[in-house]
């Protein structure tokens, strides 16, 4: 089922990740000329709906986007059996960050490769987004990723206070409660319902000095695989992805030259950009144009 929006065009889809297991996602088109492909990966815990201002502002710029839900997420959360529109409970759902990687993200990137093979794919990660770039095994086929607040998300990288109050949530409150509950419940604030499984490896990750490149995952190795283009945006007042954890993350990228830049609020005449900040639509004139100009190589 299709929408129209202006002169972006917008379509509902499903896909299948590498499991065969069904992804939700949308599709904006560009009703002229397509001249890029550009793929949005969510942060952990967020579904693909605070991207679609983003995606239109970029299909409008003549680009064909796609953002999608991870499984256990959003609208690639299993239904539940009774009740209208009501999601199944994630009890006992199998999925971990890894799996997001493996079986999700790689999909996408596949997907978009195949199905716009003459142009040129970029790699837009939030968060979780972007760490799993360095996790996919073919990001080689990604030309241009950028970054957005994502870093290597070690509480000890992350500023005072707000570094105590993670640790302590998630290892005093988050992981005793996905064990109890079977899954990580939104309600306790770490936005939307997570698998056990995502929770548990999160923090782990979270607790582990260098993050995800203390861990043993065989797909570490798949972050030299990357040499395309990479800009890492931060944001001076984002309490966990700091200019450190950015940079930490963005190591992991040696066969690249990965780009850092730190930006302020005041740089862009705004009050608060934050960790989520960069993707409301009050900053369509300032950092979705300065990254979009990025993406398409102006």
């Amino acid at each position: 089922m299709g929408a129209a929006l202006d002169d972006v065009f917008i379509d509902e889809i499903s896909f299948p990740a590498t499991d065969g297991y069904a992804l939700t996602g949308t599709l904006f088109l560009p009703r002229g000329v397509k001249r890029h492909a550009v793929l949005i990966n969510s942060a952990t815990a967020v579904p693909r709906k605070i991207y679609r201002g983003f995606a239109s502002y970029l299909a409008h710029r003549g680009c064909a986007v796609l953002i999608y839900d991870y499984r256990g997420i959003g609208d690639s959360r299993p239904p539940a059996m009774v009740g209208y529109n009501k999601p199944k409970s994630l009890a006992g759902f199998k999925a971990s960050m890894s799996d997001w990687a493996a079986l999700d993200v790689t999909a996408a990137v596949s997907w978009m490769r195949e199905r716009y093979s003459a142009l040129p794919l970029a790699y837009v990660g939030h968060s979780f987004g972007g760490q799993a770039l360095g996790l996919i095994a073919n990001n080689s086929d990604v030309s241009r990723a950028a970054l957005v607040a994502s870093q290597a998300a070690t509480w000890r990288l992350m500023t005072s206070p707000e570094k105590y109050r993670v640790y302590a949530f998630m290892n005093f409150v988050g992981v005793p409660l996905a064990h109890a509950l079977g899954y990580a419940p939104g309600w306790a604030g770490v936005g939307e319902d997570l698998p056990k499984g995502v929770f548990l490896q999160w923090a782990e990750w979270v607790s582990s000095p260098r993050y995800l490149f203390d861990s043993k995952l065989p797909a570490l190795e798949n972050f030299t695989k990357f040499k395309g283009e990479l800009r890492a945006l931060c944001f001076s007042d984002d309490p966990w992805a700091t200019r450190p954890a950015v940079e930490l993350l963005a190591s992991g990228f040696t066969a690249t030259k990965p780009e850092v830049l730190t930006v302020k609020p005041s740089d862009i005449g705004a009050k608060a950009i934050g960790h989520f900040g960069f993707f409301r639509p009050e900053h369509r004139d300032t950092l979705w144009r300065g990254l979009a100009e990025w993406i398409q190589g102006e």
